[in-house]
């Protein structure tokens, strides 16, 4: 199966509103004027539609202003000023990490860039290189790769796993969801080899009635998993994010 990559505690977050949980805060983050496109016969009314939602999105502005590589960085920003699972002199592990913006957050948060922690971003795509990352083009599913992370891992464990990846989609509802699934039950088995008691696990899924299999896998590991979705994920979307903490050990 082939995965498509996705695409710090510091000041750009510091604008993060408490009722909402938005790292966007109030109205200093929106758009004063919408912007509308003229209808080209050349293109389609979907990708006349999304081209205006990207042009409106306040969090893709905002990741352009601050230099975030994708607005799904803000959805990282937001579950962890939540719940605070990226800590400094922690090791991260980033799966589908292109084009980075997940690994540009976890990099600030856990203050890699100087050295403290580590981030590690893995995708089947290249990906530009990252201050405070260390990233290889690699599938994780292949064999040896848990055998590879462990060795690049300071103390041969990480403490949070990450994953926004998605599966490529063939247009069939069903046959989507349960490739997207599939590529969360990997992701979590992978985390469930790497973690290091006490680790974290971040996951995106979607809603669909196939989780059961993945929720079960992880309360038998974790101490606590909850559903998570943070405001820059789409309200119109079924993503979702699944967040297990407390990993009990391999043992």
């Amino acid at each position: 199966m082939r995965m498509k990559g996705k695409s710090g505690r510091g000041a750009k977050s510091k604008g993060a509103s408490k009722g909402s949980g938005s790292a966007l805060g109030g109205a200093g983050g929106q758009r004063d004027l919408t912007v509308r496109l003229k209808t080209a016969r050349s293109k389609k009314p979907s990708s006349q539609r999304w081209l205006e939602r990207q042009l409106n999105d306040p969090y893709v502005s905002a990741a352009k202003r601050a230099g975030y590589r994708s607005r799904a960085a803000y959805k990282l920003i937001e579950i962890d000023d939540k719940h605070r699972f990226l800590k400094s002199g922690g090791r991260v592990v980033d799966l589908g990490a292109a084009p980075g913006g997940w690994s540009q957050v976890a990099a600030e948060r856990v203050q890699s860039i100087g050295g403290r922690g580590q981030v590690i971003a893995i995708d089947i795509l290249d990906m530009e290189p990252l201050a405070g990352v260390q990233s290889a083009t690699k599938d994780f599913m292949e064999d040896g790769a848990e055998d590879w992370l462990r060795a690049q891992l300071k103390g041969g464990g990480a403490d949070v796993v990450l994953s926004d990846m998605a599966a490529s989609t063939v247009g069939h509802a069903k046959t989507d969801h349960l490739r997207i699934m599939m590529l969360a039950e990997a992701a979590a088995h992978f985390a469930g080899d790497v973690l290091a008691p006490g680790g974290a696990f971040l996951c995106k899924v979607f809603q669909g009635g196939t989780e059961r299999d993945l929720l079960d896998f992880l309360k038998q590991r974790f101490s606590a998993v909850r559903h998570v979705k943070p405001p820059a994920s789409r309200a119109d979307s079924a993503e979702l994010y699944v967040l297990a903490t407390g990993f009990k050990g391999r043992g």
